[in-house]
């Protein structure tokens, strides 16, 4: 991926979401330009406006970090905003996930020891799963949960299921927020490995089949995506609202554990039960290993 060209248009994206009022700058004339202004940026990042200009144009490398912490708090920057720009900063200097790029051809199949410990997870869905939004193992549960995604003839993607199968509607209420995390996980994850073909590759084919997916991209929106609640309609047991949990995991840089469960009590952990025994004599055989990323 063009480093420049996301350094350009993330940079100034945050800034066209800062307003005068918000960095505490007055309003003054007709402004021409939505948020703030770069000689504003400059000012409160204290960098001379054409220092600031030439960051924006794209050029990241040998910056300094205590520039690009001006810079990050200049434009307000969250805790995932700020690590995209840090991730940026990284790949313009070539120094970003080079321990998380694997041997060109290599295939990637879960530990024994981490499929039993998926395994051992009996009450709700598990799953590992890389920035790219690859299914790479799950429980029997996670399987069932996730079967419409399991059926493509493509390896489990949530992305592409989310933007590409008209199933996805149904299984999201709120499509519109899931269709904005699954983008912005896409977008952290682009800042973090720009050099995987395969992310390349997913982006171009989701910006080409799906007008959603472009729009959402042209946002440049990043986050963090590590706990909260969600709600399903399961074509099975009907509607679930599930808590999650997600969790890195260390000895495998770069994919995410995360563990759904319901409330206990609730119709949510009743509806898991009865998947759990639809999964029983459903069971959705899970596909062979792929690279994680």
């Amino acid at each position: 991926m063009d480093n420049r060209r996301q350094v350009r248009d993330f940079l100034v994206s945050r800034r066209a979401k800062i307003t005068p009022e918000q960095a505490g700058l007055p309003v003054g004339s007709k402004r021409r330009v939505p948020g703030l202004r770069r000689s504003e940026v400059a000012l409160l990042a204290d960098v001379s406006v054409e220092y600031y200009a030439k960051l924006e144009r794209g050029t990241l490398a040998g910056v300094s970090p205590s520039v690009l912490d001006a810079v990050a708090r200049a434009l307000q920057l969250d805790d995932a905003e700020r690590a995209h720009l840090l991730a940026l900063a990284r790949a313009a200097d070539g120094t970003s996930a080079i321990l998380r790029r694997r041997p060109k051809g290599t295939r990637w199949t879960p530990r024994r020891s981490l499929q039993w410990v998926l395994d051992a997870v009996t009450d709700g869905p598990a799953f590992v799963r890389n920035g790219r939004m690859d299914l790479l193992a799950a429980n029997r549960l996670a399987r069932a949960f996730y079967s419409e995604v399991y059926t493509s003839p493509h390896r489990p993607n949530i992305a592409r299921f989310q933007f590409l199968d008209p199933a996805s509607y149904r299984f999201y209420p709120d499509w519109s927020s899931f269709a904005d995390v699954c983008v912005e996980i896409l977008h952290t994850e682009a800042g973090r490995n720009p050099h995987d073909k395969e992310l390349h590759d997913l982006i171009g084919e989701l910006s080409t089949r799906s007008d959603e997916f472009r729009t959402r991209w042209g946002a440049h929106n990043v986050r963090h995506h590590g706990t909260g609640s969600k709600t399903f309609h399961h074509p099975v047991v009907g509607t679930l609202t599930l808590a999650y949990e997600g969790l890195e995991l260390a000895a495998e840089p770069g994919l995410t554990l995360t563990i759904y469960a319901a409330e206990p009590g609730s119709p949510s952990e009743e509806a898991l039960r009865l998947l759990s025994s639809w999964a029983a004599t459903h069971e959705t055989e899970q596909p062979s290993g792929h690279r994680p990323g």
